[in-house]
Parts: C-alpha cells; sequence; structure tokens
C-alpha cells in the first residue's frame, strides 16, 4: 500500500529526520528537476518559470531551478508573495509558492497557457480535504514526497493534481495508518479456494428488493455470485416467487419475525438495497441483524433502518459488520454530510459504530474501528449510475463468504469494483454491465 500523511504528520516526519532539512531540500530539488526536465524533453534554451514561496516549498523549487539552470535552462523565480496576475509566457511553469502548508486563502496566477509542475500539491488546494480556497492551477504533473496527502487523493484536488509522481527522498513514513490500496495488496488478501471446496463453503443471504424494487436485489445477488459466492439465497420482503431474479440463485421466503431462517448455511449476508423504508422493514431488519452472528454488509435501505440505533447495533455483534454508506445515507446514520475532512469521518463513525465503515464517492473511503484507514482510487465517473453500489455489496458479501475479514473484504471489494468499471464503456455504462466485468477484474488479482 502507498502510504498517506496529512501535512501536520508529514511536518512530524520531517521533525523527525536523520538527515539535515538542507540535505531533504536538495533531495527534493532533484526529484522536481528530474520531473521538469521530462517535461520539457530536455532543458538546454527551455524557458521556465518557478513561483516560489517563504517555505519548505518554495526552497524545494528553488533547488529545482538550480539545477535547472544547470542544465542549460533560461529559469525566472519569481516570488509568490509578489507574483504578477498572469505569468510571462514559459514552456514550464514550477507551482513551489506554497504547497500542502498553505492555511489561508491563495489566489493563483495564470500561467499563460503553459503546462504545470507542482511541487507537492498544487498550491491552493488543502492537504487535509483537496478543496481549494480562492484559485489553484491546474497542474499537468504533480512532484510529492515520503508520501500522498489527502488532498491529491480528494477532489476537486485529485483533478488538479494530474499526474501525480511519489518521490523517495529518505523520510521514515512506515508508521501511517492511512493507506492507498494497490493491487498487490489485493492480491495478497484474496482467499485462495481449496480443491475439495463445497458450494456452501462460501454461501451468501441477499435480503433486499421489494415489490416493484427487485432489480436491486438481482444485481447484489448476481454481484455476490461473480465475486466467488458458491450459492446465492435471494430473499425479497413481500415476494414470494421471483422469476426474473438470477437463475443460479435460490430464492427464499421471508416469513415475519423469523427472517434469520433464511440464512440457514449461509457464510455471509448482505441486507438492504431496494428493501423498503416502512417502519415494519426497519424492525426486521434490527431484528435480523441482532438474532444472526454472521459477517454482513448493510448497505442501503438498511442503513436507514440503523439510524439513531448505531449505539446498539452493529456495535453489539459479534461477527464482522460493513457499514456501506453513501453521503446522504452517512447523514441519515449521523444526522450531518461528511465533514471537510471526510477522512476523519470516517474514522469517527467507524469508531462509533464499532463498524468497518465504507464511504463511497469519487474516491473511496475505507475505515475499521481501530483508526485505519484504506483509500481506494481505482473508480471513475463511469460508476456514478443507478445500482453500482448493489453491485458493491453483492462484491464485498461474497469476499466476506470466502472468508476476509471486513477491513481487507470492504477494501478488496471497492477495488474490483472500480477495476470493472474500468473495463466498461466510457460512455453508457450501467450497473449490469459491472456483472459481466467482475471475472476481468478478479483475473488481475489472481494467483
Amino acid at each position: 500500500m502507498i502510504p498517506v500523511l496529512t501535512p501536520s504528520e508529514m511536518a512530524a516526519v520531517d521533525a523527525a529526520a536523520a538527515e539535515p532539512v538542507e540535505i531533504l531540500i536538495e533531495r527534493a530539488g532533484a526529484a522536481v528537476a528530474r520531473a521538469a526536465l521530462e517535461m520539457l524533453g530536455g532543458g538546454y534554451g527551455r524557458r521556465v518559470v518557478v513561483l516560489a514561496g517563504p517555505g519548505n516549498n518554495g526552497a524545494d523549487g528553488r533547488a529545482a531551478a538550480a539545477r535547472l539552470r544547470r542544465r542549460g535552462a533560461r529559469v525566472e523565480v519569481i516570488d509568490a508573495g509578489s507574483s504578477p496576475d498572469r505569468l510571462a509566457p514559459s514552456d514550464l511553469v514550477i507551482d513551489a509558492a506554497f504547497g500542502a502548508g498553505l492555511r489561508r486563502a491563495y489566489v493563483a496566477p495564470d500561467p499563460a497557457g503553459a503546462p504545470v509542475l507542482a511541487v507537492d500539491l498544487p498550491s491552493g488546494v488543502s492537504g487535509v480535504t483537496g478543496l481549494v480556497d480562492g484559485r489553484a492551477m491546474q497542474a499537468t504533473r504533480t512532484v510529492t514526497f515520503a508520501a500522498l496527502k489527502p488532498g491529491l487523493l480528494l477532489e476537486p484536488g485529485r483533478s488538479l493534481a494530474g499526474d501525480v509522481t511519489l518521490a523517495d527522498i529518505g523520510l521514515d513514513v512506515g508508521e501511517s495508518r492511512t493507506n492507498v490500496v494497490e493491487s498487490r495488496d489485493v492480491t495478497d488478501w484474496m482467499p485462495t479456494r481449496p480443491a475439495d471446496s463445497h458450494k456452501w463453503d462460501a454461501a451468501v443471504l441477499v435480503v433486499a428488493g421489494s415489490p416493484g424494487m427487485t432489480g436491486a436485489a438481482h444485481l447484489a445477488a448476481g454481484a455476490a455470485q461473480r465475486a466467488g459466492a458458491g450459492m446465492v439465497r435471494l430473499a425479497t420482503p413481500g415476494v414470494v416467487d421471483d422469476p426474473a431474479r438470477p437463475v443460479e440463485s435460490v430464492g427464499v421466503c421471508l416469513e415475519s419475525g423469523q427472517w434469520s431462517a433464511a440464512a440457514r448455511r449461509c457464510r455471509s449476508l448482505v441486507i438492504g438495497p431496494g428493501l423498503g423504508r416502512g417502519n415494519e422493514i426497519g424492525v426486521q431488519v434490527r431484528a435480523l441483524l441482532a438474532d444472526i452472528e454472521l459477517p454482513t454488509v448493510v448497505d442501503a435501505d438498511a442503513l436507514l433502518a440503523l439510524a439513531g440505533h448505531l449505539g446498539d447495533q452493529p456495535r453489539r455483534r459479534a461477527s464482522d459488520t460493513v457499514l456501506t454508506p453513501h453521503d446522504g445515507e452517512f447523514e441519515n446514520l449521523t444526522g450531518e454530510r461528511p465533514a471537510a475532512d471526510r477522512i476523519m469521518a470516517v474514522r469517527d463513525l467507524a469508531a462509533t459504530s464499532g463498524s468497518v465503515v465504507l464511504l463511497k464517492g469519487a474516491t473511496t473511503i475505507v475505515a475499521n474501528p481501530a483508526g485505519d484507514v484504506r483509500i481506494v482510487t481505482t473508480g471513475d465517473a463511469r460508476l456514478a449510475t443507478a445500482g453500482t453500489g448493489d453491485v458493491l455489496s453483492g462484491v464485498i458479501g461474497a469476499l466476506l463468504a470466502r472468508g476476509m475479514n471486513a477491513f481487507d473484504a470492504a477494501a478488496a471489494g471497492a477495488w474490483l469494483h472500480g477495476r470493472a468499471g474500468a473495463h466498461g464503456p466510457a460512455t453508457g455504462l450501467v450497473a449490469g454491465d459491472l456483472l459481466d466485468a467482475l471475472p476481468a477484474a478478479l483475473a488481475e488479482v489472481s494467483r
């Protein structure tokens, strides 16, 4: 995994470094100069404008400027505090104005059409939230040091940063509790299927759908099948028989007050997609969660059933629970939208609920109750369509049934979900397309 540190955490790492700050600045400047030369295609005769601030970010830019001059570039260093509104024409602008440490509004100058190389983070972007206070330049590329910053991963900072290069300058970031998930991590977490496996060894109960809303149930069930569930039992309240359900799934009836009987022989539970929001549904959802000890994914309408009950459920459950809200569902659970510091917001809900929490969004954030965080960046705007969240729940449910712990299953499920989207069309992807793309995503992390 790739470490992620907030600006304050990074400052503490800098302060604890064995090397003097001057050495670290020279290493950072060298990394910036290498990136600049790659963007320029060489240094001789190129015109470069370096916008340099008063702190270490500016010092990194000045160190890069010195190296570029030695490679024949014509470099102008401009003080960020007195820069013009529009920079002179150049072949490259290096934004070393303020980086991740800025705590006030900043209006960046117009780069006059030149590509921009940002140092650590585009100036004006919050290193914690990714939000912009003022105006930031659109970078073609960003060079950051030792660890990624949350502002490089959360929108709009993620888009403003362009292509991100992580440069090693000799700092110890091994204690980071927030990390970005990579494909090799998912490979390591994926369970192998024993030669003598039986279909019930990875059986999933999906409690989802309602009259007129069976599509959500079908998507969750189909995703569980594609993600490796050996058997899927599909139960939809108020629907005695659903002939349109995935043909490989087994339909089961839900008797009022006896929903737990449907979980016979299952290894995990997915509950919520399309379930409906009546008071009786809420009572049945809470009763089922209290009655059965299966690793559980709680999504959509089942999350609404837990509003006001986080102190009782899922905290008191002996089995793992994964909550998968989007921003609106997060508000239903907690009474407010996620804070601008989305990572801390997810951490807090995980601690309060005693559950793994997966907050959906342009960047997916997963936290466990102990405060560890995993960030998933494989998804893109193609997933912003109805039903894709139902698919995600089914994938996580299958991974739980196959024996993964909740934290690994949620992070791996989000990674696979995003990669499945990447295998779909650039425009016009619908949730059902993800079912067909899941095997290709799983193949990327097969051993």
